[in-house]
């Protein structure tokens, strides 16, 4: 009796030091946050309705993801007679996005790109002030969608469509999909297929075949995964279709933005001025505005146009310095349209040239 009792006490002690040594890193952790956050630059950091709501998209892409995954994976064991396995896998949903946190793969540097403009673009477009343009005029793409052309008409009416599905999500607080470019869905799948299988095995233990049946599920997502009709993939193809010419485009942006429509707006700028749609994006999104000024006038806006585009801007984005624009105005309506576009040449390189090309910078600059 005294050796169990010596042995249970010998065990209770290493499982206490344990958490004890465990507890010590997790304290250690947060203060490296804590020194990296205070010594995070004003315009680094995030503000709290930004790091929300990225926070609610990254848990929704992510349960997204997993509920697919889980489902399709449950579906393929019960149909093997391994309905235990199944009922298993269904029920022992265990946080992934903690665990993908934990392990660095949320820190990635494009998947963040990607859901960080998303939420901006949201939040911008929110908040943007409507019907900049004519305020009796009915929305943009109804009156799109209702053109004589076929094909600008589909492709308004597929805007609309994808919108109303997107907001619809976002406000039942459910699962998303479809948010993704392909590359980074395709990573997406796998982390989270094996953040399930990684819990299943702590569980219940290797199983061979509930591996195949999570293989099966997350090559499913990834055939199952239409990059085409995302909103960014679909207002690219409306802008297309509409390729506005120059005297066009300046009311067509405006609208845009009376619309509270921002990636179209960044569509129709990149159609105009040779971008694809994630660098006019980025551009659009950024709060100082120089490469946004460069583009409208690589398009040839003129100075009221671009006026109205940057207090639009300005009122929906508090990061903007609509003073500084002001003073800069005249500037910047002087800028010869050809050479707004030579200075914006790099920027229409191939985006994954671009992306090696930053990655070279951030390296030689440590």
């Amino acid at each position: 009796m005294t050796v169990v009792s010596d042995q249970a006490e010998r065990e209770v002690l290493a499982t206490r030091i344990g958490a004890a040594n465990r507890l010590a890193a997790r304290a250690d952790a947060r203060l490296s946050g804590a020194i990296d956050d205070f010594f995070l630059a004003d315009d680094a950091r995030l503000d709290e309705r930004t790091r929300v709501a990225l926070g609610q998209m990254v848990a929704a892409v992510v349960q997204g993801v997993e509920t697919d995954i889980r489902r399709h994976a449950a579906r393929v064991l019960a149909g093997r007679g391994a309905e235990g396995q199944a009922e298993q896998l269904l029920k022992g949903h265990q946080d992934v996005v903690r665990r993908l946190s934990r392990a660095g793969l949320l820190r990635d540097r494009a998947l963040m790109d990607e859901l960080i403009a998303q939420v901006r673009c949201d939040l911008i477009a929110a908040a943007l002030p409507a019907h900049v343009g004519q305020p009796d005029q009915p929305s943009l793409l109804v009156r799109l969608a209702e053109v004589d052309d076929g094909v600008v008409a589909a492709a308004a009416r597929a805007l609309l469509t994808a919108e109303a599905r997107r907001r619809a999500a976002a406000e039942q607080g459910g699962v998303m999909n479809g948010l993704l470019p392909a590359e980074r869905h395709h990573q997406l799948v796998w982390w989270v297929a094996a953040s399930i299988r990684e819990g299943h095995l702590a569980a219940t233990g290797a199983d061979a075949g509930v591996d195949r049946a999570i293989v099966e599920a997350a090559q499913r997502s990834l055939a199952a995964h239409d990059e085409g009709q995302r909103v960014e993939a679909i207002a690219v193809r409306l802008a297309s279709a509409i390729d506005a010419r120059p005297h066009e485009l300046g009311d067509l942006l405006i609208e845009a933005l009376g619309d509270r429509r921002l990636i179209l707006f960044a569509a129709l700028l990149g159609r105009a001025v040779d971008l694809d749609f994630e660098g006019a994006r980025a551009i659009v999104l950024e709060p100082e505005g120089d490469r946004l000024w460069l583009a409208l006038r690589a398009a040839a806006l003129d100075r009221p146009t671009i006026a109205r585009i940057a207090l639009a801007l300005a009122d929906a984005d508090p990061r903007r310095d609509i003073d500084s624009f002001a003073d800069d105005l005249d500037a910047i309506a002087a800028v010869p349209a050809e050479a707004a576009r030579s200075a914006l040449a790099p920027l229409t390189l191939h985006h994954d040239l671009r992306l090696a090309i930053d990655a070279l910078a951030r390296e030689a600059a440590r």
